[in-house]
């Protein structure tokens, strides 16, 4: 076998760094999905990912022992990973994946929000408590973060100056939700869920 082309200064300095860097996209990326499906409680799909990025990261780093004196891989392997990080973070806000609680604080009016809320599909909850000052309403909604802006739209309509925070919450058990996509980067989750639901 030739093996003169993977001696070449074009594979060592221009086709080999740029495979690290691609790797290092590659196995960030996926690390970061890794993470948010732990967080989510995706038992069945992180150690997959898990399995792939540590392997990816693994061939990436051998090539690098190999070629020790190759300053360019180690400038391609850290590329890679500020790269990945950023197309990482690009793939969480795409997958807009989770359930989060939406708190807002209203100083009056607390109830009618509430039913803007209901009238748009989005269940909430009103409660009266104590502020500093005065009497305030606690508005509680539990929303998918794929809705996030339209509950947002809602709530800024309301009240263009409300107060609010949001929170992220690992499960919930029943409530109001609006109903649209599945909301995950796998099909065929729901239809294996579907189909053990018959059996």
């Amino acid at each position: 076998m030739d093996t003169s082309f993977f001696d070449s200064n074009l594979f060592s300095y221009v086709l080999m760094p740029l495979l690290i860097f691609l790797a290092r996209i590659c196995d960030v990326s996926i690390g970061t999905l890794r993470i948010i499906f732990v967080s989510k409680g995706k038992r069945n799909i992180a150690p997959i990912l898990g399995f792939f990025e540590v392997l990816i990261w693994i061939t990436a780093i051998s090539k690098i022992m190999q070629n020790l004196d190759n300053y360019i891989n180690y400038i391609a392997y850290a590329a890679g990973f500020a790269t990945g990080n950023l197309i990482g973070m690009i793939i969480e806000e795409k997958l807009a994946m989770g359930i989060l609680m939406i708190r807002v604080f209203a100083h009056e009016r607390g109830p009618e929000l509430v039913q803007n809320l209901n009238e748009n599909g989005f269940g909430a909850t009103v409660v009266e408590a104590n502020g500093a000052r005065e009497k305030i309403h606690l508005i509680y909604t539990i929303v998918k973060r794929n809705e996030l802006s339209s509950v947002l739209d809602v709530i800024t309509r309301f009240n263009p100056k409300a107060f609010y925070t949001i929170e992220d919450v690992k499960s919930v058990n029943e409530g109001i939700f609006t109903q649209n996509r599945p909301n995950s980067i796998f099909p065929f989750s729901t239809v294996l869920r579907n189909w053990r639901k018959g059996k």
